[in-house]
């Protein structure tokens, strides 16, 4: 695989994950569509295998490696969503799994983590600390370090699901996805100009945690920035190769609010009838914020993940 993958990498993502992924369904409903003024079609990741897109990407990473190298195992660090993937994924070809995880995370997404047999490691909750720990594990391990967002082999793997998206729904007008690290929307921005040339690429970022929007504004990598989102899974600063993929592809950024996100996050519940993350709410949050973006227009909408816990609904009082 290239540094930066082309669509033939998605392709084979595509082919080498088949086995072992859920062909997720695409939902919508009227109502949605009339408070959105658009025709909304939801990719609903939260029904993939450990509960998010994550799997995709994480499987490619496990399944591309070389036998003898994979024996060793792999190791990552993540807020809950890819951790729990990479665990399953390794699961799945009987090799060791090691996560590191920051102080904090989300209790659901870290019982899934240990469900699926991987080794917890938990350090402060500051990116350096994750990124640390993870190298020191890899040298002690000798497992094969796969980033939750900047490995070629994740973001090929996560373009997969806009690759099934477009199959599912037909032809679009725009995809939106949200953003953290940028491999969802890296991987989705490179399936999306391959199959439809003309179609209009969104992310969605929290307002608290726009290091993405800030970026694209600069015209270069913003990384200073501090999270602040109820968002725990788009709290990860954008990475150099998403960054490129950003400009590249002509991927525009929009903002939305904690507030704006948890009614998102409700309205899906109610209308979809389905249990997303704040993280996958966003993007909805985002299409009601900018209406004018998407007036009249088949909008596809990666619903990233479902890991919620139950007992702390943001609702909730």
């Amino acid at each position: 695989m290239s540094a930066v993958p082309v669509y033939a990498d998605i392709e084979a993502a595509a082919r080498r994950i088949a086995p072992h992924v859920r062909v997720t369904p695409v939902l919508s409903a009227a109502s949605l569509d009339e408070l959105a003024g658009c025709r909304l079609h939801f990719k609903c990741e939260n029904f993939q295998r450990a509960g998010a897109f994550k799997f995709r990407g994480a499987c490619n990473a496990v399944w591309s490696l070389p036998d003898a190298i994979a024996a060793r195992g792999v190791v990552t660090h993540s807020s809950g969503n890819h951790g729990a993937a990479l665990a399953l994924a390794a699961k799945t070809r009987g090799i060791p799994a090691h996560v590191v995880v920051p102080a904090g995370a989300v209790a659901t997404k870290l019982a899934a983590i240990a469900r699926a047999g991987a080794a917890v490691h938990e350090c402060a909750p500051t990116l350096a600390a994750r990124d640390a720990m993870a190298a020191e594990l890899e040298r002690t391990t000798g497992a094969t370090l796969v980033h939750p967002f900047t490995d070629p082999r994740v973001i090929a793997g996560q373009g997969t699901a806009a690759r099934e998206l477009l199959e599912q729904a037909g032809p679009l007008d725009a995809l939106i996805a949200p953003i953290g690290g940028g491999g969802l929307i890296g991987g989705s921005a490179i399936a999306a100009r391959a199959l439809a040339p003309a179609i209009r690429l969104f992310a969605a970022e929290p307002e608290g945690a726009a290091d993405a929007h800030a970026s694209l504004a600069a015209g270069r990598r913003v990384a200073d920035l501090v999270p602040e989102t109820i968002c725990d899974g788009l709290r990860a600063t954008l990475g150099e190769i998403n960054f490129a993929l950003l400009r590249a592809h002509g991927v525009e950024v929009l903002l939305a609010s904690d507030v704006e996100t948890v009614a998102a996050m409700r309205l899906v519940f109610e209308r979809l009838k389905i249990v997303v993350e704040p993280s996958s709410a966003i993007a909805l949050a985002a299409i009601l914020r900018h209406r004018a973006r998407f007036a009249g227009l088949r909008v596809g909408v990666i619903l990233t993940g479902g890991n919620v816990d139950p007992d702390r609904l943001p609702w909730q009082s």
